[in-house]
């Protein structure tokens, strides 16, 4: 069958079906599911609260000329970030600006409508695709276009909504492979590598994978001359390289970036049992941990009868079965899982390939339809095959009661419908009757799916409210407040997100991504900071002595959250507390370069350059009074009421630092609420805590009341002499800079005459700093204890510090030099293609269209 035999139109009316049926069963299902925008239960699961809807917001602020900073630095978050890895990773897709066209207060919308158009453009791709891989009816492309949108992978995981580009760029880069194959449309093919990894790498390396595989299928399966697939092949890989390199001025800035990140927790592969993976075949089932691998009982009866259709040619039923039982086989056995998530072990669900997979059966459905329904023996066998399948799945918890009428109603309007397409010749009512009852039975079991996953994923992952009056009281309170360059408004330590001041505005250290620095998370966590996630989610740190030291002069200070306590809402405004405070810029005139130590209260005074706490020796004693061996709490004889005993001098600002404890401490005396600890083995750090004045006495006790076990460190209590702390602050305000202006990654100081030591910037040193002083050249920065610091001799009154990502002048060299070659191939195309003798009369144009030849 040749080209002709689908025309433009019918590919046309292929993606707008399956766009249309993908896009209104999400919808759909978040509308049975009573979820955001639809009911009152929210969307803003896991990192879709803490990072991507956040990061959106800032992306409306920048479009706005309303952030603080550029694509260069960040000055919004962990004091001091670079924000070109960040765009990489979350905002480069070619939908993400389309956040600007909402306002800001609906930033939650914006992002489910980016969701909704990513997974219609990736059902329309597919629906494409198939249509180019071999002819076929227009209907049965849209609706496995549909079930590609809509598989399992994409119901787990639309709460990652960069992600979803791998989605679409899949069948892209199998378009571009076909394209490759066929020796056309080198440029067109380039551009859409190029789009699929600058929108997110990370699938996109998943995406050129499995396009790879496809393009081995179909080399196998057409069987040129061992010549011929070297060429094609080698066409296709050059496509491949040469996009790529388009894309490296944000690809290499990406990797870098992730090399001077912070580790993160250490993961292990540990491959699900069997039942577990045969049970995410099937409808309305939810599990984090393993291989979503739904795509719809239609497009799973096509694929498992794929082997049994006689209608198939040998070659085709054998390649495309063998691949994708061998691509499942892959996500079982850890060195190709690892391969697959290019050789790092993901912090999270360990199967985030699986999206390949599904497309895959979904081009294996296809190529059983394509060559007509198959009959009652081919059927037969997949219904077997599907019932073997749900018995083993009905052995895990994975499966639940909606699962079954789901399964049910599902298999039987694809097999009714099947059966009937088959009867009818694919003609007249009857065939119109089975195509409705396909579409039916698609639309309706994805919506259900759907609702079922967004329910459970509530259960199962941790969930923030969308935008409402708490983050707009938060957002006026820090704006009324707002004195940036001259200092910073932090959004306080109760926050709503972990990326708050992304959301709300502010300058404050919390600070949520893949990319958090090393620098940062280690600098603060010296200084008594907390995080979640493994190191990567910096918290803001509620300290007299840090504010000082980073220049915060306004602290927001908000009631609790009242989604994450489930307790009735406080309206209450926030407050707002200031500090006088030195400038960004200050010159220390005798620094002190011993290294941090084990006390956060002595590492703050290394940086601070002035003693401003006592550290008193501590008691910990237990439930029954005797003292707690080895001060853990939580257990044994401290398994409820422990207390910790200190004394300080009267009226110091008494804090607790215990970065291992897990609970609430209250200081007798204290502040009416006590102070909330979060510690999680590895994944969490409690940050240290003010806890309110110590007495007349001096005598400190604090009631401790542990949700888990945990210990006390024996430098835990420190009495902060504020009247020392504000002659300090004074000291280095003297000293400091005279002015300061930000522009994105230049900040630039004036000094006072003779100014002589070390001019310290208070922001974190990450790489790409480079300052110069007075009119000397520009150099590395140096660091002084985590923060960006240069060297002054006395004659310099200004300083330039100017900050460039790593990997950004390699990666435009890089692409430049793909562009140069890319430039030149086509040219050189062009003249040979002149050069050739003119076809005679008699032959058949070549065509122009970027659509390959069916197999």
């Amino acid at each position: 069958m040749d080209r002709s035999t689908v025309p433009h139109a019918g590919r046309r009316a292929a993606a707008l079906l399956a766009a249309l049926l993908a896009g209104v069963g999400l919808c759909a299902g978040d509308l049975l599911a009573g979820s955001y925008p639809f009911g009152s239960r929210t969307r803003s699961v896991n990192d879709l609260g803490n990072q991507y809807v956040p990061l959106h917001a800032h992306l409306w602020d920048l479009l706005h000329g309303r952030a603080d900073g550029g694509l260069l630095v960040n000055w919004q978050s962990g004091y001091g970030s670079s924000f070109l890895p960040d765009l990489g990773t979350y905002l480069s897709s070619p939908f993400a600006p389309l956040v600007a066209v909402f306002p800001r207060d609906r930033i939650d919308l914006a992002v489910y409508v980016i969701t909704i158009l990513k997974i219609a453009c990736a059902a329309a791709a597919m629906a494409w695709l198939l249509l180019c891989l071999r002819p076929g009816r227009w209907w049965a492309a849209g609706l496995l276009g549909a079930s590609y949108a809509l598989c399992g992978w994409t119901l787990a995981a639309d709460y990652n909504p960069m992600w979803l580009d791998g989605l679409i760029a899949l069948p892209l880069l199998c378009l571009a492979g076909e394209w490759a194959l066929a020796g056309r449309c080198r440029i067109l093919g380039v551009l859409l590598v190029a789009l699929a990894w600058s929108a997110n790498f990370y699938t996109a390396y998943m995406a050129t994978l499995g396009a790879g595989l496809v393009l081995l299928a179909r080399l196998l399966i057409t069987g040129p001359p061992l010549g011929q697939a070297l060429r094609r092949a080698g066409r296709a890989a050059l496509t491949a390289a040469l996009g790529m390199g388009l894309a490296a001025p944000l690809l290499a800035v990406v990797y870098l970036g992730t090399k001077h990140a912070y580790p993160g927790r250490l993961a292990r592969f540990h491959p699900v049992p069997a039942e577990n993976l045969l049970a995410r075949l099937l409808p309305a089932t939810y599990d984090y941990s393993s291989p979503a691998l739904y795509v719809g009982t239609t497009a799973l009866l096509l694929a498992l009868a794929l082997p049994f259709h006689r209608a198939v040619p040998g070659r085709v039923r054998a390649c495309w079965t063998a691949l994708v039982l061998a691509v499942a086989l892959s996500l079982q056995w850890a060195p190709t899982s690892l391969a697959w998530h290019a050789f790092a072990i993901p912090q999270g669900s360990s199967y985030r390939q699986a999206f390949v997979l599904c497309g895959l059966l979904v081009i294996a459905a296809w190529h059983t339809l394509s060559y007509g329904p198959p009959g009652l023996p081919a059927l037969g066998a997949a219904g077997a095959l599907l019932a073997v399948a749900a018995a083993g799945a009905s052995r895990t918890d994975l499966v639940h009661a909606h699962t079954w009428p789901v399964l049910l109603l599902g298999t039987g309007g694809a097999l009714t419908g099947l059966a009937l397409l088959r009867r009818s010749g694919q003609r007249g009512r009857l065939a119109v009757l089975a195509v409705l009852v396909l579409l039916g039975a698609q639309a309706g079991e994805s919506a259900a799916s759907a609702a079922v996953a967004s329910g459970l994923r509530l259960k199962h992952l941790d969930d923030y409210a969308p935008w409402g009056e708490r983050q707009r009281l938060q957002a006026a309170a820090i704006a009324r407040a707002d004195g940036w360059p001259r200092y910073r408004t932090d959004p306080g330590r109760e926050q709503t997100v972990a990326n708050d001041p992304l959301a709300v505005g502010g300058q404050g250290a919390a600070y949520y991504s893949s990319l958090t620095s090393d620098v940062l998370t280690r600098t603060i966590t010296a200084l008594g900071g907390g995080w979640t996630s493994g190191g990567r989610g910096v918290q803001s740190l509620d300290n007299a002595v840090t504010d000082v030291i980073f220049s915060v002069g306004a602290r927001v200070h908000s009631p609790p959250d009242p989604h994450q306590t489930r307790l009735p809402g406080d309206t209450a405004a926030p407050t707002v507390t200031r500090r006088g405070v030195p400038p960004l810029v200050t010159v220390r005139t005798a620094p002190d370069a011993t290294p941090f130590g084990t006390s956060p209260y002595r590492n703050q005074e290394l940086l601070l350059g002035s003693r401003v706490y006592t550290v008193p020796r501590i008691s910990v004693r237990g439930d029954d009074g005797t003292p707690v061996p080895g001060r853990r709490v939580g257990t044994g004889n401290a398994l409820t009421g422990p207390v910790i005993t200190a004394r300080c001098p009267a009226g110091t600002q008494v804090y607790l630092a215990a970065p291992d404890f897990s609970g609430t401490a209250r200081l007798d005396g204290g502040t009416d609420t006590p102070a909330r600890f979060h510690a999680d083995r590895g994944r969490a750090l409690a940050a240290m805590a003010p806890l309110g004045r110590a007495p007349g006495s001096g005598r400190v006790r604090i009631d401790l009341v542990p949700d888990r076990p945990g210990r006390i460190p024996p430098g835990a209590v420190g009495c902060l002499d504020t009247a020392r702390l504000g002659a300090a602050a004074a000291r280095l305000k003297a000293t400091g800079a005279t002015s300061v202006t930000v522009a994105d990654g230049t900040v630039r100081a004036r000094l006072p005459d003779r100014s002589k030591g070390l001019a310290v910037l208070a922001a974190p040193r990450i790489a790409g700093w480079r300052c110069a002083a007075g009119d000397g050249p520009a150099r590395p920065a140096r660091q002084y204890h985590g923060l960006v610091a240069v060297p002054l001799d006395g004659t310099e009154t200004t300083l330039t510090c100017t900050f460039r990502p790593p990997g950004l002048r390699l990666g435009t060299a890089v692409g430049l030099a793909s562009l140069a070659a890319l430039l030149l191939l086509t040219a050189a195309t062009a003249v040979r293609r002149r050069r050739t003798a003119q076809p005679a009369p008699t032959t058949p144009p070549a065509p122009r269209a970027c659509v390959p030849a069916a197999s």
